[in-house]
């Protein structure tokens, strides 16, 4: 599944580009020679991979809320994209408990304005939707969940991103059937890798804890997480957007999952235990005190359909996967180019897919 220059001079609206993941996207896009136009809030962390990776050379990224329709609208239909990907969203399981309105205001009321906008915007062709592992009902087995299977949610974010869900469907199938406009959604595993400094995720938490020289607290230690670097989805979600935009819609799934290899599925303290040995210490991590909010004890990912459609599979080992986010904190660390090491570390995944 290696990428083509389908992208090279490609229209694409993203949204959620100074976030974690939209900020990956955004560079790869750039390197792939795509002509973006991103949207999102101010990056919420300081310091941010968003500026780690400027300069952006030109593209138009401007700040913007999604939850702002009016605003929104009228720059995706005076840009004229042919992809959309939308990608922003409050993307925080605990800050969900805190805000549990904002949070379905930005994932679901957002996600609709991005629809809406489509609906009015005659280029589009194709848009991608990133929801959540998190958007199936978990009665915490630790089987991995297909793409057919029934959509739930506890926690306000979980909750919020099988509401998008729904959403999606609704405005596919009462709007852009009838037009031709490829709509899908993808749902990721817990993705990790250099520049996340988010609050209440494990690598940002033990590099801060280890910058510190503290042990890492940990909530939920024997909790069962599908990790993956950040770059196994992305480059799914390139690969799955360029086959919406040849296929006719029936051809294809209107869900995916891209999760890792089964045998990358390991435990909180595991993965904690493995940076300590990638980061040269041991004993790294205790029990957080008191009582916290829920989680699923288990969650893993099924990624056969995507495989069998769109030929796509995960490459990086987990050991892989600890090694170049451990290299990528490293490099920062060392005052590196972090956005020349981050494009090498793009060019060395699209070696391991080509």
């Amino acid at each position: 599944m290696g990428l083509t220059n389908f992208w090279n001079g490609r229209r694409i609206f993203l949204t959620g580009h100074t976030g974690f993941k939209g900020s990956w996207l955004s560079l790869w896009l750039e390197k792939l020679g795509a002509e973006v136009m991103a949207v999102s809030l101010e990056p919420e962390t300081s310091p941010s991979l968003y500026s780690r990776l400027s300069p952006w050379n030109g593209k138009g990224h401007h700040i913007a809320d999604i939850r702002d329709a009016a605003a929104f609208r009228q720059r995706l239909i005076d840009f004229e994209p042919e992809i959309v990907i939308h990608m922003a969203a409050q993307a925080l399981v605990r800050r969900s408990y805190e805000n549990p309105a904002e949070t379905f205001a930005t994932n679901v009321m957002g996600t609709a304005n991005v629809l809406d906008a489509i609906r009015e915007t005659a280029s589009v062709k194709t848009a991608l939707v990133v929801t959540s592992d998190k958007v199936y009902a978990n009665n915490g087995s630790g089987v991995p969940f297909i793409e057919t299977d029934t959509l739930g949610g506890k926690d306000p974010y979980s909750n919020s991103k099988a509401c998008t869900e729904l959403v999606v469907q609704s405005y596919r199938d009462s709007f852009f059937k009838e037009r031709d406009i490829r709509v899908a959604t993808v749902r990721a595993g817990n993705v990790i890798g250099g520049g996340d400094w988010s609050r209440d995720r494990l690598i940002p938490d033990f590099i801060r804890a280890f910058e510190s020289s503290q042990a890492i607290l940990l909530r939920y230690p024997g909790a069962i997480r599908p990790w993956q670097h950040v770059l196994e989805p992305l480059g799914g979600y390139l690969a799955f957007a360029e086959a919406l935009t040849f296929s006719a819609q029936e051809e294809l799934p209107e869900a995916l999952n891209f999760g890792p290899d089964p045998q990358s599925f390991a435990t909180v303290s595991d993965l904690a235990e493995a940076l300590g040995l990638a980061h040269g210490v041991k004993d790294v991590w205790r029990l957080a005190p008191g009582t916290h909010l829920p989680e699923a004890p288990a969650l893993t990912l099924s990624s056969e359909l995507a495989l069998s459609t769109i030929g796509w599979r995960p490459r990086l080992t987990l050991q892989q996967t600890i090694d170049w986010t451990a290299a990528w904190y490293q490099a920062n660390r060392e005052g590196a180019d972090m956005r020349a090491f981050s494009l090498g570390q793009i060019a060395a995944y699209e070696e391991a897919i080509s």
